[in-house]
């Protein structure tokens, strides 16, 4: 029998806990640790990604299309990572991974657009905030200290705000040789704010590193973002997007495509940062869930709750599966058809930063998210 306090692996967190954080106060933020933030737009199924395989009612739910789950990598005696995450299952059994489920943001709203906005706000309602939990972040760390990227043609919510943040898209070419690059340095040489933004940019295209032919794709993509958080003028935090999670159809196929990637990314991210893989923590998550049950064209419709992903060498949990477990029978699904939210996604963030970061929880979580107190 489920029991709905069953916090599996061991050791209740604070978001497990409905919000409480001891008032103790830490030193200042650690300067020399990293941040990368993914958010898989479209609503990634956290039923599949880590299914709870010792649920009678997931079976029940999924019939057939629950047999590929079954062949996922044991987590513990309920929970099973999907097949194609074998990267992830390695670093989960080397304590440099863990999973949180039945988490949500604010919103109960099934538009993309609603709950994309909160994911990245913070707030808690849609569109009310013009900044995001990111930027207000880097108020936390020191100056000179605190510098952002969003990995996009142009900065999104999570990074807008009062505190600076950049953007940066990569090339698909080559990009100008050195000579172009020195010649206008020298134009803008006598414009301090053109120079000043010419030389960021540069830099940043420096440390990104120029296209490797023999390079795409997720190890690619590692590789910059490595090169974009190493160096003295690097970046302390990354964010980056991951589209294509709304499966309405043919779910098993696209599903399975997308998290094979995301584990190839993480997997070469950990490679590419080397020993500075000890003092990162990456989070992966999405605005919401999807159904439980499978729908005509075996795909999944917009939910409720998910499942969030977190990788680095100093985790608050890790190689656990964090769930406050609602179950899945009929009578305790949210409106009858999702999984039901039980772990706050404010909680499940501050509380990690804080821990990673060496932040006073309660400063953390009031600063990321004012609203949500």
């Amino acid at each position: 029998m489920l029991n709905r306090r069953y916090i599996l692996a061991g050791g209740l967190s604070a978001f497990a806990l409905g919000g409480f954080v001891p008032q103790v106060s830490f030193a200042a933020a650690a300067t020399n640790r990293h941040f990368i933030f993914l958010l898989q737009r479209g609503a990634a199924d956290g039923l599949a990604t880590v299914a709870p395989t010792g649920d009678p009612d997931f079976l029940r739910a999924r019939g057939d299309l629950a047999a590929e789950a079954m062949q996922g990598t044991k987590l513990d005696d309920f929970f099973a990572l999907h097949p194609k995450m074998t990267g992830a299952a390695a670093l989960f059994a080397s304590r440099e991974a863990s999973f949180v489920h039945a988490v949500a943001s604010s919103t109960r709203d099934r538009s993309h657009f609603d709950a994309q906005n909160l994911i990245e706000s913070g707030g808690l309602k849609p569109y009310a905030r013009k900044d995001g939990w990111m930027n207000r972040l880097l108020t936390l760390l020191p100056n000179g200290q605190n510098k952002a990227i969003a990995i996009a043609p142009s900065l999104p919510l999570i990074l807008r705000g009062n505190a600076g943040a950049s953007s940066y898209e990569p090339s698909r070419s080559a990009g100008p040789d050195d000579d172009f690059t020195h010649r206008v340095s020298a134009l803008y040489a006598e414009d301090t704010q053109l120079s000043n933004l010419w030389e960021d940019a540069v830099r940043t295209g420096m440390m990104a590193g120029k296209p490797d032919t023999n390079e795409r794709g997720e190890a690619a993509s590692a590789k910059m973002v490595a090169g974009l958080m190493q160096g003295p003028d690097a970046a302390r935090i990354v964010m980056l997007d991951s589209n294509g999670w709304d499966t309405h159809s043919s779910q098993s196929a696209r599903l399975g495509n997308m998290l094979s990637r995301t584990d190839r990314f993480v997997t070469a991210l950990k490679t590419e940062m080397g020993s500075d893989w000890q003092k990162c923590l990456v989070i992966i998550a999405t605005e919401f869930g999807r159904t439980v049950a499978f729908n005509g064209t075996k795909g999944t419709d917009h939910g409720t709750a998910s499942a969030a992903m977190l990788f680095g060498g100093n985790l608050q949990h890790p190689g656990k599966v964090i769930a406050d477990w609602p179950g899945l029978n009929a009578t305790s699904l949210y409106e009858g058809r999702d999984l039901k939210a039980t772990m706050r996604f404010d909680h499940m963030i501050s509380d990690a930063l804080a821990h990673h970061f060496t932040l006073d929880p309660v400063l953390t979580r009031r600063t990321l998210f004012p609203d949500l107190i």
